[in-house]
């Protein structure tokens, strides 16, 4: 679920000579699922670099058409539409994405949770309106949340909401899953040195010619306004950011997150952002969210808890900005920030 937090991509120029086989930087951007998605890589020609890059985005849209939960016409608004009928069978990617959800549900202790979507659109109503969603909206909506609601048949390969009014929504892992999905398309045509970047969901692969690492910044809590002051150096892994740095409303006076506790309905109020790093995008996406909802001490124990993850939480103290770290991010790679070309 990473948002759009102002990610910093830093790179530098590859040289670029007429000579054959000189590796080139190229830039793509396309939007997809809502947001713009990047393409950066580096290729020797620029026919092979179009095409790859063609290659990931058509993978992205694809990803898209099957998980959006703002088209009703994707496979998982028409898969919400026989919600308390009979299994309905879905394509591989859907149920791929329901079995990496129902998995993440099972390790976040029910936090990750795709069937808060009925309870989701009441806050996204809420957030246009600025004001609290109905209680007792809230309170017909919540029985409508959980997993053990969702039945999955690997076999047929079939799923069905067993209770009428059930809605999903897969944005906890979605663009991680599909900015990973994006960088193996790129690999499988031969590009090794590429980064893709959904909103706040990066992936990467080799660094660029001559460096050791892609340099991205760990986005403040105002990103707009406030430049990084981490900068990590990645190859070969992936990094999200969450928070309700940009994606929050005020009513009343408080301010309340776009993101919502499954096991209470109500949005989050802690100002905060946490940034982690992950081996893939769909492990940095569902990482991120659920350490933020966690909150600080839980949510760094849980991330140290995790093969290979590490994680940086920035939140607002007494007026004051603090940033604690899982114990792993001290060996994460610092980067010292180069103008992009």
């Amino acid at each position: 679920m990473g948002v759009r937090l102002g990610a910093w991509i830093l790179v530098a120029a590859a040289v670029a000579r007429a000579g054959a086989g000189e590796l080139q930087r190229y830039e793509f951007v396309e939007t997809h699922m809502g947001s713009p998605f990047k393409v950066l890589l580096y290729c020797a020609d620029e026919g092979a670099a179009r095409r790859a890059s063609r290659a990931a985005f058509d993978r992205i849209a694809r990803l898209d058409a099957a998980l959006s939960d703002y088209d009703p016409e994707s496979e998982l608004s028409r898969l919400a539409g026989s919600a308390g009928g009979p299994p309905v069978a879905v394509g591989p990617d859907l149920f791929r994405v329901l079995e990496e959800s129902r998995a993440w549900y099972e390790k976040s202790g029910g936090l990750l949770d795709p069937t808060i979507a009925p309870v989701g659109r009441l806050w996204r109503r809420a957030r246009r309106e600025r004001k609290l969603p109905d209680p007792e909206k809230l309170a017909e909506a919540l029985p409508l949340v959980g997993m053990d609601k969702l039945i999955l048949d690997p076999a047929a390969r079939t799923v069905r909401l067993t209770r009428p009014g059930m809605k999903l929504d897969v944005g906890g892992i979605a663009k991680g899953l599909a900015s990973q999905a994006a960088i193996d398309v790129l690999r499988e045509h031969g590009v090794d040195r590429a980064l893709v970047a959904g909103a706040g969901d990066i992936v990467v692969s080799g660094p660029p010619p001559g460096s050791d690492g892609w340099t991205i910044g760990v986005a403040t809590l105002e990103p707009s306004k406030q430049a990084p002051e981490i900068y990590l150096s990645l190859k070969d892994c992936a990094t999200s950011t969450s928070g309700d740095a940009e994606r929050f409303v005020i009513i009343d006076g408080r301010r309340y997150s776009h993101i919502i506790d499954p096991k209470t309905g109500r949005a989050f109020e802690e100002r905060a952002s946490v940034t982690v790093v992950a081996p893939d995008g769909t492990t940095a996406d569902a990482l991120e969210t659920t350490a933020y909802m966690m909150g600080r001490e839980e949510g760094l124990a849980w991330i140290d808890s995790i093969p290979g993850a590490a994680a940086v939480y920035t939140r607002e103290e007494g007026g004051a900005v603090r940033r604690y770290e899982s114990k792993r991010f001290k060996d994460v790679p610092r980067a010292t920030p180069r103008p992009a070309p």
